[in-house]
């Protein structure tokens, strides 16, 4: 079988990707519209900050559940298969949201929308993980992580141009339509070479052991599970915590009107991209570890620092810099997981770890709104700083270094 270093770039790679991208876009996109409209949903079903917060984290939950269960089948029946499935439940149950009338019908409808959204991104990132060459490999994984900066952006317009004459119900209607294109997107497609041979050899072996077991089959391997999930957590925790609140921080402390905190998204997210393609090259070029550790340091300061501002025009700037280096750290997290795990679990690695991950971090809207009830969303979004120091230390101590690792 020909080696992912001996492999040049084709049509399939960039299709793989490309259907990988759109379907993590959906993910960003739904996450978005929910952070923007979290006032105008607040308002209309008569919510609390904490009953606001907990959307946030009933989708996390959600997406955790499906994450498990989607990366298990991703590794049986095909990493292509199961995608396409999460993204069909992703778009029926984020269309029904325009039609829930209270909160507990919201948090159903936002549960099941993120059982679909869990399987995306270690779905998605196993399968270019799996295709491409291993020079490219954290630079292909950063095209994907682009996606969700790209949803971002799509989430940004459905708000500004549909809001205004539909309110928050027809931005979740709108939202559905993105998702069947990053479903048709995948026709055609077929699975990597990696993950057919490792099928045959499935099928031959009397020895077949469970694949969330695996994750944890060493002394050294749980180690390293352990640390990645702290990595994910944190990286989780952060962003959630941030991106959810920040737009109602923005207008509530500070005075900024729509417009204005829509120029703040759109500097941020540049940022964001810009990170995550730098942060691509660069754990290619350096290595995994002292990349990762560069990107958690800064972004540290950054938080902390960003938080004591008061000024629009310091904050449009550092908005900016917060995306570049919270947010850039997604460009490795596809190669590094993936280089750690076999392929027979690495849908189930990728899934579990990022998910468990999301599990922690989708505490952070909800810790934040409670917080929010006793102090400002600024002081209590400032806290976050210090959580970035752990996924350090978990990189430093439990962590090893993968850079040019050949899948197995």
């Amino acid at each position: 079988m020909q080696t992912q270093s001996d492999m040049k770039l084709s049509k399939y790679h960039w299709q793989t990707l490309w259907a990988s991208l759109t379907g993590y876009a959906m993910d960003g996109l739904d996450m978005m519209i929910l952070a923007f409209a979290l006032p105008l949903i607040t308002l209309d079903l008569g919510l609390n900050p904490a009953q606001a917060g907990s959307i946030s984290t009933i989708t996390l939950i959600g997406a955790v559940i499906g994450g498990y269960t989607f990366g298990v089948l991703a590794d049986i029946y095909g990493r292509v298969k199961v995608f396409s499935l999460t993204i069909l439940i992703f778009s029926v149950f984020t269309g029904l949201c325009a039609l829930a009338n209270n909160l507990f019908w919201f948090d159903a409808f936002r549960f099941l929308a993120g059982l679909g959204l869990g399987g995306e991104f270690g779905i998605g990132m196993t399968l270019v993980s799996e295709a491409w060459p291993k020079k490219f490999r954290s630079r292909a994984t950063a095209g994907v992580a682009i996606g969700y900066q790209l949803g971002i952006v799509l989430a940004t317009l459905c708000v500004l141009i549909i809001a205004p004459h539909f309110g928050w119900r027809g931005v979740f209607l709108v939202g559905v339509l993105p998702a069947i294109f990053a479903w048709w997107s995948r026709k055609g497609l077929k699975e990597p070479e990696i993950w057919r041979e490792s099928k045959k050899m499935r099928y031959n072996t009397k020895d077949k052991k469970i694949p969330i077991i695996q994750l944890f089959d060493s002394p050294k391997k749980t180690g390293i599970t352990i640390g990645l999930i702290i990595a994910t957590g944190v990286q989780n925790f952060g962003f959630y915590g941030i991106m959810t609140w920040l737009p109602t921080m923005l207008a509530k402390d500070l005075g900024y009107s729509f417009n204005q905190t829509t120029l703040w998204t759109v500097a941020t997210t540049i940022g964001m991209i810009l990170g995550i393609v730098i942060f691509g090259y660069i754990a290619d070029k350096w290595g995994r570890k002292p990349s990762f550790i560069t990107f958690q340091i800064l972004a540290a300061i950054i938080v902390w620092v960003f938080f004591q501002q008061t000024g629009s025009s310091i904050l449009l700037v550092l908005g900016a810099i917060l995306g570049f280096f919270v947010n850039g750290m997604m460009g490795g997290y596809g190669a590094l997981l993936a280089e750690h795990y076999t392929t027979e679990v690495r849908s189930t690695a990728e899934n579990v770890i990022f998910n468990t991950g999301r599990a922690i971090g989708g505490f952070g809207p909800l810790i934040i709104g409670y917080l929010a009830m006793s102090h400002s969303l600024s002081s209590a979004l400032g806290l976050i700083s210090g959580i970035y120091v752990f996924a350090a230390l978990a990189f430093i101590f439990l962590i090893p270094e993968t850079k040019g690792k050949e899948l197995t």
